[in-house]
């Protein structure tokens, strides 16, 4: 009885080993790897629809007679659409071209002076900018999803400009298209892969054209600056 006991003893001590030895034999799972989300890329080409304010400055100087001028301001709203091509480089320097066009209500009126004193009632000149367009390089540095830029080029404009005489009658008109420069800064957000938003502000001088048409030939000038929102389509 007593060797029963003792072999019966030696087994189960047996199997307690090997069960112990099998469960230091497996194996811990490993902790699933994380994958980083890929990191957007601003490389491709890009359409979109913006909307904005414009306000500026006119001027009329009257050839001959230097003191002798219908400075006025202007404003309105703009809307239109815009388009580029960016590139990303691997320092995350972002470099495109980009152009667009927009048109607007933006007009004012400039009382004639001299010498900054205004002269008789309604007479001066009325401005009207109709269109504006640019054809800009632009240099930004990529934050993720985020572009701040910079963007700068040449500028194109659609400008009426009306000269009344004392009492409101129409003396001279005159229309040209404009070509100036322009510089800003804005800012690019990718809500989606495909879908990107725009900030940004412009300054433009459309540089000056002569009003021949008259008794008081002069020269036009315009400037302006104007806030833009845009939502384009990347692909």
């Amino acid at each position: 009885m007593k060797q029963l006991f003792l072999t019966s003893a030696i087994l189960l001590g047996l199997a307690g080993v090997a069960s112990a030895a099998d469960i230091a034999a497996v194996e811990p799972v490993p902790a699933p790897i994380e994958v980083a989300p890929p990191i957007f890329s601003w490389t491709g080409g890009y359409f979109g629809v913006q909307t904005g304010y414009l306000w500026g400055d006119g001027s009329f100087e009257v050839q001959g007679l230097p003191g002798l001028s219908a400075d006025g301001s202007l404003d309105g709203w703009l809307g239109g659409i815009y388009a580029g091509y960016n590139y990303q480089f691997t320092n995350n320097v972002v470099l495109g071209v980009d152009g667009d066009i927009a048109w607007t209500n933006s007009d004012g009126f400039g009382e004639a002076a001299l010498n900054g004193v205004t002269g008789p009632l309604d007479a001066g000149v009325l401005y009207e900018l109709n269109w504006t367009g640019a054809l800009r390089a632009k240099a930004g540095y990529a934050m993720d999803r985020f572009l701040p830029y910079i963007a700068g080029g040449l500028a194109f404009g659609g400008v009426d400009a009306t000269r009344f005489n004392a009492g409101g009658a129409v003396a001279a008109s005159a229309d040209d298209t404009m070509v100036g420069w322009t510089i800003g800064a804005g800012l690019e957000y990718a809500f989606t892969e495909s879908l990107i938003g725009r900030f940004e502000y412009r300054y433009t001088d459309f540089g000056n054209f002569d009003m021949s048409e008259g008794i008081a030939a002069g020269e036009v000038g315009l400037t302006t600056n104007d806030v833009r929102f845009g939502l384009a389509y990347k692909f």
